[in-house]
């Protein structure tokens, strides 16, 4: 089952279905940077998601070089380390190494979210699903330590205890999904605690090292705070940078559980992909709505039970309600783009696991049968996803911002031939073009890539980037289909009454050639204009 999923994921980068865009390329960059000695401790032009991911992508390059297949290759690691760990969850924590085997089985070739946020780098998700996967195996297997009678708390006990409290730190500092594994098993750890026959002294040696763990995992989240201050810090974890919404906050809430129903729900379910609200596989989403109806049926019946493994259970359920309660209540809530959704996928395999084996063991052929519709409606789902090209598969829900690939290299050949090296662009042209072009094509996001010509300085996300353009004199601009700038560029070009030229490369157009530099603000553009866009 390993090797089919990595071999799914291989084919499908190997046709190209996964466009390289600007999120990606910051990871990219920022690996590059990290092997030249930085050590930045966030993903560039924000505080709430760690470098993590960066770090383990600059390992691949020393290992293979700087190139976009080594950042996927990466992110299919990750995901088979998830589907080692939800295997293990299934056959140790929930006590049937059968159920274990068809969670993984449901998982491999899974629904368009999951592929896509499991294969495409966006600085730490694939990282959080581990992460959450090992803290739940090793902070249950503490609980069931917790539960003999009499319970016994050795050195192994505090070590495992320590060990669980780095990797929820560790998950903290890397991305804030984590938190909705680290809540409801770190109180499930607490309550438990507090519960066994284990004396105060012990109980305190546990809570020490827990406490111990955390701190250190977490130390580079806590040197920013130290160094940076706090209050962004803080604010950028609950979703200040996407803060954006009017209206009361009960009404906010509302929209939020409305958006994580219908277009949370369906993107989990393999029903749409992420990015646009398309429906796959029509015929077969009826049959696959009723198999999922059941699954949470299951799930729900584990939950109520009263046999020895329910209180896995509702650990489990804990996990779903936290991440359903972070989204609703909390600025995220405006961002449906279905990366949020991943560990639903996860906990909804262990439970479907469950259903399977439960029927496995009453009618074998039925489980089986039913296993593979399911797969086959999730790969076919992929499949018709990866051939509409563009927008191929991709983390980009507003389809304005889609460029059409293929013409990078060309666009590369044409700067370097015409010296045109320094410049502006929009966020999803700029830095694919800074790493595909080894950093020798340095165009800062100072220009809108909204149609409707809304733009913010968030864009604009590394600074030296910025001082060595406006530091050089000779620069070009670059648009990608996006009608509204060029008549803007060019009507405050003519204002200005500069000269220039014009080339058109695929869905690119390039300005250059001026009789003068000219800055974006001389044409009204580079400052915060209009609703703030969601990262």
């Amino acid at each position: 089952m390993l090797t089919a999923a990595a071999g799914w994921k291989a084919w499908l980068l190997a046709r190209g279905s996964f466009p390289f865009n600007a999120d990606e390329a910051i990871v990219a960059l920022m690996g590059r940077h990290i092997l030249a000695g930085a050590r930045p401790t966030f993903f560039y032009g924000q505080a709430y998601m760690g470098s993590l991911d960066a770090y383990l992508v600059a390992a691949g390059f020393a290992l293979f070089g700087p190139a976009v297949w080594v950042v996927r290759l990466v992110q299919t690691l990750l995901f088979l380390g998830i589907l080692l760990s939800t295997y293990a969850i299934g056959a140790r924590i929930l006590r049937s190494e059968r159920l274990g085997l068809l969670a993984v089985g449901l998982l491999v070739f899974p629904v368009v979210n999951l592929t896509l946020y499991t294969t495409v780098s966006l600085g730490g998700y694939g990282e959080a699903l581990l992460i959450g996967n090992l803290l739940i195996w090793m902070g249950l297997i503490l609980v069931e330590r917790l539960k003999e009678e009499p319970a016994k708390l050795e050195a192994r006990d505090a070590a495992l205890g320590a060990v669980w409290g780095l990797t929820a730190g560790l998950g903290v500092w890397a991305n804030g999904l984590s938190l909705v594994y680290a809540a409801p098993v770190g109180l499930a750890i607490l309550a438990y605690s507090v519960r066994a026959r284990i004396g105060w002294t012990r109980r305190g040696l546990l809570w020490g090292a827990l406490i111990s763990g955390g701190v250190l995992g977490a130390a580079p989240f806590w040197g920013y705070g130290m160094t940076n201050g706090w209050q962004s810090l803080v604010g950028e974890l609950l979703g200040s940078a996407v803060a954006v919404e009017g209206g009361s906050w009960l009404l906010r809430s509302f929209n939020h559980l409305v958006r994580l129903v219908l277009l949370g729900g369906t993107a989990t379910l393999g029903f749409r992909p992420p990015w646009e609200v398309r429906w796959l596989l029509l015929p077969l989403m009826p049959a696959i709505f009723i198999f999922w109806v059941c699954v949470l049926g299951y799930g729900f019946k584990q939950v109520k039970g009263n046999h020895p493994q329910s209180w896995v259970w509702r650990v489990l359920a804990g996990v779903g309600l936290t991440l359903a309660a972070g989204f609703v209540f909390t600025s995220f809530g405006i961002d449906p783009s279905g990366r949020y959704f991943a560990p639903y996928s996860i906990l909804l395999a262990l439970a479907g696991g469950g259903l399977l084996d439960w029927l496995y063991q009453r009618r074998r052929w039925w489980a089986l049968a039913a296993l593979a519709v399911v797969l086959a409606y999730q790969w076919g789902g992929t499949l018709d996803c990866a051939l509409r090209k563009p927008p191929a598969l991709t983390t980009q829900f507003d389809l304005q911002t889609v460029i059409e690939d293929g013409y990078q290299e060309e666009l590369i050949t044409f700067l370097e031939e015409q010296g045109e090296t320094r410049g502006y662009s929009t966020y999803w042209v700029a830095y694919p073009l800074a790493f595909l072009s080894e950093e020798r094509l340095i165009f800062v996001p100072r220009l809108p890539y909204h149609h409707d010509m809304r733009y913010t300085t968030r864009d604009d996300r590394y600074a030296p980037y910025r001082e060595r353009v406006e530091a050089n004199e000779k620069i070009a601009y670059i648009t990608a289909s996006n009608p509204n700038l060029d008549v803007w560029l060019r009507e405050g070009f003519a204002g200005l009454g500069v000269e220039w030229s014009e080339a058109e490369i695929g869905p690119y157009r390039v300005y250059y050639a001026f009789s003068r530099a000219v800055r974006p603000a001389e044409v009204g553009l580079g400052e915060t204009r209009g609703a703030v866009e969601t990262e």
